[in-house]
């Protein structure tokens, strides 16, 4: 499976996720390749709304470029919504991380799986 699949297939996953749990969600086809700013996944019910940057990881971390994460800030900022990243690593549950909780490199931000599991939420907390 290629990477573009294996995140695509990722993004679903997550979207059904928030379906089940009543949540509204949806995929933005694209989001990266588009002069504009856009998240993976936009998700919401009454109450809040998230804009979350999606991957998966088969190593213990996951590097951002600054672009990305950058975009995700500009476009959560307008759009009223909470921005996110969220991680999946390999064979285990998704995780969320706070932008602010990304460590800093010098090329843009990372995520380890030590990190996610030690200021991220899981799935249940997200939506809580």
């Amino acid at each position: 499976m290629s990477r573009k699949s294996k995140g695509i297939n990722a993004e679903r996953e997550l979207i059904h996720l928030f379906w089940e749990h009543g949540w509204a969600a949806i995929r933005v086809a694209g989001s990266g390749s588009s002069k504009y700013p856009s998240p993976d996944v936009l998700a919401g019910n009454n109450l809040r709304r998230v804009a979350v940057e999606c991957k998966t990881c088969h190593d213990l971390k996951k590097y951002f470029k600054k672009k990305e994460i950058h975009e995700l800030k500009e476009f959560a900022a307008l759009f009223g919504a909470e921005p996110w990243v969220g991680i999946r690593f390999d064979t285990l549950e998704w995780y969320f991380l706070s932008i602010d909780d990304l460590e800093e490199t010098d090329a843009g931000y990372a995520a380890s799986l030590q990190l996610v599991k030690l200021k991220g939420l899981i799935f249940s907390e997200i939506i809580g």
